[in-house]
């Protein structure tokens, strides 16, 4: 940070998970900061305690995020969203990933399928910021699934260049996890008929559909 000229000004926390807050600590040995982060869960480091409705306002960067509740990875996940400059930023955790999404770990299938479908009600332009850069494989599975969908060939196509040049995939969009992405397809017939194949019978609703392409 201080080669980049950076001064961190707040640490935001989206579950409790060690890989997301194990660094709190040492971060704050060093930096007086406040940690923001999920009111339903115990991460001991936290200062401000947050759920759905309540805003951050980092004044430094003029910038405003809104949380929701996401459960379903775990069972106060949280987001992060906001609109800067007419651009808008979701920082999503481990709920929502290119061509895939975060393990239910704690919650149900229904509250991460409910989850999913929050954050593809945000505008399609909304720009995606998740935690882990599991795209390529993501993107083979979704494949596997979804085998003609012609806009997941192509972006199957360009994430491989990408990484390829060790290029990171991100940000991605709604609109484009809306066209790709299986578990915010549940309701297609394509993805429909993969999961029943796998399942051995009929799937009568998209939660049950969404929970067999977990599993």
């Amino acid at each position: 940070m201080q080669d980049l000229n950076l001064q961190l000004i707040a640490i935001l926390n989206t579950h409790h998970h060690h890989d997301h807050t194990g660094g709190n600590a040492t971060l704050l040995k060093q930096f007086s900061v406040p940690v923001y982060g999920p009111k339903n869960e115990l991460i001991t480091t936290l200062t401000h305690f947050l759920k759905e409705g309540d805003i951050v306002q980092l004044q430094e960067l003029s910038l405003s995020f809104s949380v929701l509740d996401t459960p379903g990875h775990t069972t106060g996940h949280i987001v992060y969203y906001a609109t800067k400059n007419g651009t808008n930023l979701l920082f999503c955790g481990d709920t929502l990933f290119p061509c895939g999404c975060g393990r239910v770990f704690e919650g149900t299938a229904q509250q991460m399928y409910t989850s999913l479908q929050k954050l593809a009600d945000l505008p399609d332009e909304t720009l995606i910021y998740c935690a882990h850069e599991y795209t390529l494989g993501n993107v083979r599975f979704a494949r596997s699934v979804d085998p003609e969908n012609t806009e997941l060939l192509k972006r199957e196509a360009a994430i491989e260049k990408q990484r390829r040049k060790n290029i990171p995939t991100l940000p991605s969009t709604i609109s484009i996890e809306k066209a790709t992405n299986p578990f915010l397809r549940c309701h297609h017939p394509d993805i429909i008929y993969s999961a029943n194949a796998h399942a051995g019978k009929p799937l009568t609703d998209s939660v049950s559909v969404f929970a067999e392409l977990r599993d």
